[in-house]
């Protein structure tokens, strides 16, 4: 694969997981949406769908990482990292790109979410901002360990299934059902092991649209959280890292 191919697969594809995983938040969220507090197990297989189609995608043009942890992951597992900036550059874009997507085709939705009569007649908002979880992760008890702990257990799981799909196949991999197997890995950890953070388990899914929240003009957005944002960037390469060697060690 060419480093063109690689970025602009990494890009539509992170991209397309992002819209349709945070518009699948946006649509739980918003006050003027039809699916507005259908739940945890909307969330949750939303985003599972969202990483099957985005891998179904782009998989022929950049092998669809979309997860700079998966990145990592495959990087320690085969020794070669020369592709490895492409593909976190083309990551991150397409998660910036994907959170605006989500934005404008929930424009009418925010504008009526965030009007806030005590925020318009300018009392300020503390702490993450009322639709940041639209945009990025944040934990519901805010305990370091444990949370960098829980994006860590989430992120070794993904990533160790990803590097063994094929395994029982005479290592010949499983092709396009791999996104099928893959999507319905992240649906299992996000219902198993999201409750305590919102399961980042990718750097660029969480950073990248959190810039965007923090640039996009939303009335009353109220704060990015930065302070809690190194956990999902951090939490995830260290899984992916994990994975790796739990590979070597058991597989390889």
């Amino acid at each position: 694969m060419s480093s063109s191919d690689i970025f602009l697969g990494e890009t539509i594809g992170t991209a397309v997981l992002i819209l349709l995983g945070g518009g699948v938040c946006a649509a739980v969220t918003l006050k003027g949406s039809k699916a507005r507090n259908a739940g945890w197990l909307a969330i949750t297989f939303g985003w599972g769908f969202a990483v099957m189609t985005a891998v179904y995608m782009t998989g022929a043009l950049s092998g669809a990482h979309l997860n700079p942890a998966v990145t990592v992951g495959i990087a320690l597992k085969d020794g070669e990292w020369g592709d490895a900036p492409v593909y976190f550059a083309g990551q991150l874009l397409g998660a910036m790109i994907g959170a605006t997507l989500v934005w404008l085709a929930y424009y009418g939705q925010f504008q009526a979410h965030l009007t806030d009569p005590e925020a318009a007649a300018g009392k300020p908002i503390e702490g993450p901002g009322p639709v940041l979880g639209i945009f990025s992760t944040g934990p519901e008890i805010r305990n370091t360990w444990q949370n960098l702990t829980t994006e860590i257990i989430g992120t070794t799981v993904l990533v160790l299934a990803v590097l063994t799909q094929g395994l029982n196949d005479s290592g010949k991999g499983l092709g396009a059902l791999g996104a099928l197997i893959t999507a319905f890995v992240v649906v299992s950890i996000g219902l198993s092991l999201g409750g305590p953070t919102g399961y980042a388990i990718n750097p660029a899914r969480d950073l990248g649209p959190r810039i965007v929240h923090a640039l996009l003009p939303l009335p009353n957005k109220g704060g990015s959280d930065w302070s809690y944002a190194w956990i999902p960037v951090a939490g995830p390469l260290i899984g992916g890292a994990l994975a790796a060697g739990i590979y070597t060690l058991a597989f390889a």
